[in-house]
């Protein structure tokens, strides 16, 4: 990998009072431009290593030592003001649940106003425009009906494109997406899908995608790496995992996924967009 192209480098490991060795010493790279897939089962710290990027893990009395190493400096020697600074600025994140993440009290146009302000000082035109440009990136309506609705009036797609929005405002380098498609049915999960490959080709965001599902993480994702019991064991294009996986997990993993044809995998991935910055 080039050492110019490395856009996040972490090293982390991570105890919960309860349960000790979350994450074991775990190492990851994510290059500038890519969408790195994380699989796991359940239980096995993906959202643990999410929460660690970002450094929320204290809120949990987690103990995380190691380092993530973001744009050359390590977050982990960053005061919390300097990192409320990176948070939804430089690095967001997109969870599973739109509902639980809008505030169902307040209209679509407060809160997006609300992301906005809590990372730039510009006019209200500017702040207007930047609203705009985020809903059309998500194929989302920004008039003044849509934007005068509530989290209620939304359906679950419509809701989850409004927190993508509400992530790229400030154009991130760093999208974190946690089981964003999980509670999605089959076919807005395919639209949500498609959307983040474009944010991805059109803005050069890069995107760890956390999931549980290998087939979207294959059709959507450069790289994937495997997470089993708070370690990373293999972590390769989606070809190599696919057709000639090295460790024994991993086999089992892609063994208990449904009988999908396998021209189906293999396709996706050669119509990813090659992002220059992998090259």
């Amino acid at each position: 990998m080039k050492e110019q192209n490395l856009l996040l480098s972490i090293r982390l490991s991570v105890d919960y009072r309860t349960k000790p060795s979350v994450l074991k010493d775990l190492t990851l790279n994510i290059r500038t431009g890519e969408i790195l897939g994380l699989v796991g089962e359940s239980g096995c710290g993906k959202s643990t290593l999410a929460m660690g990027i970002l450094r929320l893990l204290d809120h949990k009395r987690a103990i995380a030592r190691g380092q993530v190493v973001f744009r050359g400096e390590d977050l982990f020697q960053k005061t919390e003001r300097e990192l409320r600074a990176i948070r939804g600025k430089q690095i967001s994140v997109v969870l599973q649940s739109p509902l639980a993440a809008l505030n169902p009290a307040l209209r679509i146009r407060t809160q997006l106003r609300e992301a906005w302000r809590a990372h730039a000082a510009g006019s209200r035109e500017e702040s207007v425009n930047a609203i705009r440009s985020a809903l059309k990136n998500v194929s989302l309506p920004s008039d003044d009906e849509f934007l005068s609705r509530r989290p209620t009036q939304l359906s679950v797609g419509q809701g989850q494109r409004v927190i993508i929005a509400m992530a790229i405002l400030h154009r991130p380098a760093l999208l974190i997406a946690d089981e964003a498609t999980s509670a999605l049915d089959t076919i807005t999960q395919c639209e949500i899908l498609e959307l983040f490959r474009r944010l991805n080709h059109q803005m050069g965001t890069a995107i760890l995608f956390i999931s549980h599902d290998l087939l979207s993480v294959a059709t959507l994702c450069h790289r994937i790496a495997i997470l089993r019991a708070g370690e990373i064991v293999e972590c390769d294009t989606p070809g190599v995992i696919f057709d000639s996986p090295s460790h024994d997990y991993t086999r089992r993993l892609i063994a208990a996924q449904p009988s999908y044809p396998q021209t189906r995998i293999s396709d996706a991935y050669l119509r990813l967009p090659k992002n220059l910055a992998l090259v």
